[in-house]
């Protein structure tokens, strides 16, 4: 696979994502999505000879990206491709036991979508591939020619809140049956058919939210979100601090409760008349509300408008 490197990422909310993450010149940082290294370059320059910083990414172009822009630390830097789920594997492998700061970065890059063979745009004609990592096995092309016309209603539905999941589903179902569905422009075709001429007139291009939906699908983004929150809970040492970034309803969600659990700490059922668990908090939640692009950001650049910053600190006695 050819590897491209050219791509710049422009970090979203990073004076914000560095405040919340409290970086020390001596600490242990993680950027759970290294992408094109924007967020590790400016970790990476806070850091002294005793810091390190763990790039992660599962995404080949990404993480040589990173690391054309991260060569000017790379002393204190590692670049490790994986998929944040597997965090304690890579924290393990460098024999690191815990973090000082992790961060995680949802938004999906813009060179992903430029690069019209990944096959992640509506906007190019190209393989349904969709896969951020290209050696995984599942492609959109397997969704899309394999599964019943009720999981893909399912997946349109619950990743792509579209409301047209069910017809779309049945002509991908009844188009296939003529010939297999190969192409993002084959793909865009029934979706336009699929949905009614006045709903394709409003709410933006007619295919994104079910092009939205099969990236999910095809990369499992909700159920590695959980793991990899898990597992930086567990990562994290005493006074570390937790960072993530969201940029759409069905992730942010996730992290508001998984956040919202780790700072209660109590698992009892809520209408138990008294805690018989007695697990205590692992975090406290750092602000009442996520933080939010300024004005002045969103209109320099636009793909920060949906930003959330949530961030917890792990409870315990500071280093």
């Amino acid at each position: 696979m050819l590897i491209r490197v050219e791509f710049h990422h422009v970090p979203v909310m990073l004076t914000e994502v560095l405040e919340a993450l409290a970086v020390r010149p001596e600490g242990t940082y993680v950027d759970c999505t290294a992408g094109g290294g924007g967020h590790s370059e400016a970790i990476a320059r806070r850091l002294g000879p005793a810091g390190l910083l763990i790039a992660l990414d599962q995404d080949p172009a990404a993480l040589a990206a990173a690391g054309v822009r991260l060569q000017p630390y790379a002393d204190r830097v590692r670049l490790v491709r994986r998929n944040f789920r597997d965090l304690a594997a890579a924290l393990a492998e460098l024999d690191v036991p815990a973090a000082d700061g992790i961060l995680f970065d949802l938004g999906v890059s813009s060179y992903q979508f430029d690069e019209a063979e990944r096959g992640f745009s509506y906007q190019h004609d190209a393989p349904l591939d969709m896969r951020m990592d290209p050696d995984a096995d599942l492609t959109a092309r397997d969704l899309l020619n394999e599964l019943d016309a009720g999981e893909l209603t399912r997946i349109l539905r619950e990743y792509g809140e579209e409301r047209f999941a069910n017809r779309i589903a049945r002509l991908v179902v009844q188009e296939r049956s003529k010939h297999p569905i190969g192409t993002t422009g084959d793909l865009v075709e029934i979706i336009k058919r699929a949905i009614p001429a006045p709903a394709r007139r409003t709410g933006g291009h007619p295919a994104r939210r079910s092009f939205q939906a099969l990236r999910i699908a095809v990369n499992d983004e909700m159920g590695a979100l959980r793991e990899g929150l898990e597992a930086a809970l567990s990562a994290l040492a005493p006074g570390g601090r937790l960072a993530i970034l969201t940029f759409h309803s069905l992730e942010d969600r996730i992290v508001k409760r998984t956040l919202a659990a780790a700072a209660r700490g109590c698992t009892c059922s809520p209408h138990a008349p008294a805690c018989i668990c007695g697990k205590q908090p692992d975090v406290r939640l750092v602000g009442r509300q996520p933080a939010v692009p300024g004005p002045a950001e969103v209109e320099a650049n636009p793909r920060a408008r949906s930003a959330k910053l949530r961030v917890a600190e792990k409870l315990g006695p500071a280093f």
